[in-house]
C-alpha cells in the first residue's frame, strides 16, 4: 500500500505541474496567434484536460465494462463543474463577469441535450457515434470561424488587442509548444498514477468496484481540468477557467463518447435515466448565472458548488 500512496502523492504533484505548464502555454498562443483565450481553452486546453476520459471509456470498452465508459464521462461532466469550479473558487475569485461565453455554453447545452436523447435511444452504436462526432467537428468549424474573425478584427483595430496577465509577448515558439506538450502529457500521466493509486487503496480498504468507478474513476479523470483550473484562478485567468470546463464538458459528450462508440456498442444503464443524466444537466444549468448574469464565481458560489457535489456522492454511495 505504500507504493500506492506514492503514486498517489506524485500523481498530484504532476497534475498540479502540467495544468500550470499548459494555463502558460495556451494564454501565451494566444496571444502570439491574436486568438482570445478562451478559444484556445475550449480546443486545446480542452483536449488535453479530456485525454484521461478517452483512454479509460476505450480501455473499459476493451476490458468488456462498456459501461464504465459512460459513467466516467457522465461523472466526470458532474464533477467538472461542480468540483473543477468549486475548489478553486475556494481559493481565489475568478472574475467570469468579463467573460463572454454565452456561445459555447450554449453549445454545451445543446450537446448535453442530444447525448441525453442519444441515451434514451438505447445503446450507443457506432451510428451514434458518428452523430456525436459530426456535432464535435460542427463545434470546432465555429471555433476556428470565432478565431479568424478575431484576429481579422484585431488587424483592423491593434488598440482593441485584449491583454492577457501573465503571458509574455516576446516569449519563444519553442518555449510555447513546450509548455503545451510538457501539460499535455503530463496531465494524463499525472491523472493515471493518481486514479491507480486511489483504485488500490480503496480496493485495499474494501470499497466495491461499482463505487470506485461512479467515484473515484470520475473524479480521478476530472483532476487535470481541476489543477488546470486551479492554475488559471491563482492566475486571474478566468476565461481559461470557465473556457476549460465548458470545453472539456462538449469534448467529453461529443468527442470521447463520439471515439468510444467507434470501438464497441455502450449499454445505457437504466439509472442512469432515472438520476445521473439529469444531475449532469442541472449541474450545467448551474453556469447560467456566470454566463448569462455577468456573476463573479466568489467563494460563497465555491461552497456552494462543492457543497453540491459532496451530496451527489453521498446519494451515489448510500
Amino acid at each position: 500500500m505504500m507504493w500506492d500512496w506514492i503514486y498517489v502523492g506524485i500523481g498530484l504533484v504532476l497534475l498540479l505541474l502540467a495544468g500550470d505548464s499548459l494555463v502558460k502555454g495556451a494564454v501565451n498562443m494566444s496571444l502570439r496567434l491574436g486568438v482570445p483565450a478562451l478559444i484556445v481553452s475550449l480546443t486545446i486546453v480542452a483536449f488535453g484536460t479530456s485525454a484521461p476520459e478517452l483512454l479509460i471509456s476505450i480501455q473499459a470498452i476493451w476490458d468488456g465494462v462498456p459501461g464504465l465508459a459512460l459513467g466516467n464521462v457522465v461523472g466526470s461532466n458532474t464533477a467538472n463543474v461542480l468540483l473543477v469550479l468549486g475548489i478553486p473558487a475556494l481559493m481565489a475569485a475568478m472574475h467570469t463577469s468579463d467573460c463572454d461565453t454565452k456561445s459555447s455554453y450554449m453549445q454545451m447545452i445543446a450537446a448535453t441535450v442530444l447525448f441525453i436523447g442519444l441515451c434514451f435511444m438505447g445503446p450507443f452504436s457506432w451510428t451514434s457515434g458518428l452523430i456525436l462526432l459530426a456535432a464535435l467537428a460542427a463545434m470546432l468549424t465555429h471555433a476556428a470561424m470565432s478565431a479568424k474573425k478575431h484576429r481579422d478584427g484585431a488587424k483592423d483595430n491593434p488598440d482593441t488587442e485584449e491583454e492577457i496577465e501573465g503571458a509574455d509577448p516576446d516569449l519563444a515558439w519553442w518555449k510555447i509548444i513546450g509548455f503545451l506538450i510538457l501539460g499535455l502529457i503530463g496531465l494524463p500521466l499525472g491523472a493515471s498514477l493518481l486514479v491507480d493509486g486511489s483504485v488500490n487503496i480503496a480496493r485495499d480498504f474494501g470499497i466495491s468496484e461499482t463505487v470506485i468507478g461512479l467515484t473515484l474513476i470520475a473524479i480521478g479523470t476530472s483532476l487535470p481540468e481541476l489543477a488546470t483550473t486551479v492554475m488559471a484562478a491563482l492566475r486571474r485567468q478566468a476565461d481559461v477557467a470557465l473556457g476549460n470546463v465548458i470545453g472539456s464538458n462538449m469534448f467529453n459528450l461529443l468527442g470521447i463518447m463520439g471515439v468510444a462508440s467507434l470501438v464497441g456498442t455502450i449499454p445505457v444503464d437504466p439509472q442512469f435515466l432515472r438520476f445521473d443524466l439529469w444531475v449532469m444537466l442541472g449541474a450545467s444549468l448551474l453556469l447560467i448565472p456566470f454566463v448569462f448574469l455577468r456573476q463573479d464565481i466568489t467563494r460563497i458560489w465555491g461552497i456552494i458548488l462543492s457543497a453540491l457535489y459532496i451530496t451527489y456522492i453521498v446519494m451515489v454511495l448510500v
